[in-house]
């Protein structure tokens, strides 16, 4: 299993959209890939900036590709979501996940 992290900020005021969308949009579109096995979203506030952390875990790389494309590396930001966000990574990180425990 690939764990593929990327991290994301936005004003304090914007925060609570940008987590609705990753909880509506972000999470419809996740569920419709074969291959995907979970994602969290991690959310941390200091003064007025937020910082966002999505992990998502994949079955393999196909399955990436399948949501990201072919440059897999590249961060998948909806048009949506760059409204609310100041700025994020362009490349995403992935991680062969060593121990995952529910």
């Amino acid at each position: 299993m690939i764990a593929r992290t990327w991290r994301g900020w936005t004003k304090a005021s914007e925060a609570d959209d940008y987590q609705r969308h990753y909880a509506t949009v972000v999470a419809t579109e996740l569920r419709g890939i074969e291959g995907f096995r979970g994602a969290r979203l991690l959310r941390h506030q200091a003064g007025d900036d937020v910082r966002f952390t999505s992990i998502t875990f994949f079955a393999d790389i196909d399955a990436i590709r399948s949501f990201a494309g072919d440059d897999y590396g590249f961060a998948v930001v909806a048009e949506e979501a760059r409204t609310v966000l100041t700025r994020w990574d362009e490349r995403v990180t992935h991680d062969e996940v060593a121990v995952f425990v529910t």
